[in-house]
């Protein structure tokens, strides 16, 4: 079965009792038992429910994984898998990623004797030199946010399974559709299921796609145990957003192919963070493990100054200045007092994100519209 015929029936099957197309959402918080211990695979809504299993089935089969699991959010989903640790465990991680997960990671689980190595994964060879015996766990964010960073995926399982350690990979900004990080050697698959899963900025979910059931049934534990799962509405609101992802995320490629075309023209624009780009080093592997590039544009502006950044932003008329993305609307953000504000100053310059990066999330309205806007802001 190929992928756009999987988002539609991947995991699926009609309604048993009634013979629905669409999964009904089953807002239930128990189920009667024909005798203590008794029941048809629900008992509690915490543990599972139809609605949301329809989902996770889902999940699981876009990704090509043994296991599917639907959080309250992208972070609840991210905490599940920091569960997996225990004090005194390290973790390698991608120095280009959300500001969310860097806050988690430094802020939350730092306080349980985790360490958190950041490194540039540009060269995959630069993981070595920190795994030690204490390294459980190499955390990959591809393309990375905000800078669009490309990590090798496959040589980077490669590392991870050669010292016996777990590959997670956030791959919420190329969605199943364009890339898939287990057939590459990952071991658990994570997505804020907010942005291009849901794609109608309407809810907030997250997923883990695990690539074997044993490491699927530790997680659906924490997922239980710990009681962040996501609602029988929005699961139904993310399997139906699931089923248009495909023609979605097309649209989306097409509209930044011809915005990135626009900019890297105009004599205002600095650096282009694209994974299209021709002349990033990284091409190569762009071309090799994703499908397209995907709809994630960020740029600085050639005269490096922030308050260019900020007054364009402020004229923007069709683009919308907003946190998020990946929906079906085009929306703006500034990386450094937004999504990117909870890291530190230093840390985040010294990643290369400074305050005259601009991040666009590309909708799928008209293109020539969007470019309009885009002209008409930087004049």
């Amino acid at each position: 079965m190929k992928i756009n015929t999987k988002l539609i029936h991947g995991g699926q099957q009609y309604d048993p009792s009634t013979g629905a197309v669409n999964v009904p959402v089953y807002l239930t918080s128990t189920y009667a038992q024909s005798a203590p211990g008794e029941h048809q695979g629900y008992e509690y809504s915490r543990a599972a429910n139809p609605t949301r299993t329809a989902l996770e089935n889902s999940l699981a089969s876009i990704e090509g994984g043994a296991r599917g699991l639907a959080f309250s959010s992208g972070l609840a989903a991210i905490d599940a898998v920091m569960k997996l640790l225990s004090p005194g465990d390290e973790v390698i991680v991608t120095d280009d990623l959300y500001g969310g997960s860097y806050r988690m990671f430094t802020r939350i689980y730092s306080r349980y004797q985790i360490q958190f190595h950041f490194v540039d994964m540009g060269n995959p060879d630069d993981i070595l030199p920190l795994i030690n015996s204490k390294t459980k766990m190499i955390w990959v964010e591809t393309p990375g946010n905000p800078l669009m960073k490309i990590i090798d995926i496959q040589k980077v399982a490669e590392i991870s399974n050669a010292h016996s350690l777990l590959c997670v990979v956030d791959n919420t900004f190329a969605s199943p559709y364009l890339q898939q990080p287990l057939s590459l050697g990952a071991d658990i698959v994570m997505h804020s299921a907010t942005k291009y899963l849901g794609g109608h900025s309407d809810l907030i979910a997250g997923a883990l796609i695990a690539k074997d059931d044993k490491i699927g049934e530790e997680l659906h534990f924490q997922q239980f145990a710990s009681g962040g799962i996501l609602g029988p509405h929005d699961s139904y609101l993310v399997l139906r957003g699931i089923k248009t992802l495909g023609v979605r995320m097309d649209r989306h490629c097409d509209n930044a192919d011809e915005i990135f075309q626009y900019l890297k023209n105009h004599p205002k624009i600095g650096t282009i963070y694209f994974p299209g780009n021709p002349s990033n080093q990284s091409y190569n592997v762009t071309k090799s493990q994703m499908k397209r590039a995907g709809g994630m544009i960020a740029f600085d502006f050639a005269s490096k100054n922030a308050d260019h950044a900020i007054s364009f932003l402020k004229k923007l008329q069709v683009f919308c200045l907003a946190e998020s993305l990946g929906g079906v609307e085009s929306l703006a953000n500034h990386p450094t007092s937004m999504t990117h504000a909870s890291i530190p100053k230093d840390v985040r310059e010294a990643a290369g994100i400074h305050a005259d990066l601009v991040r666009l999330s590309i909708g799928i309205e008209d293109v020539e519209d969007l470019i309009q806007d885009l002209d008409q802001a930087l004049s």
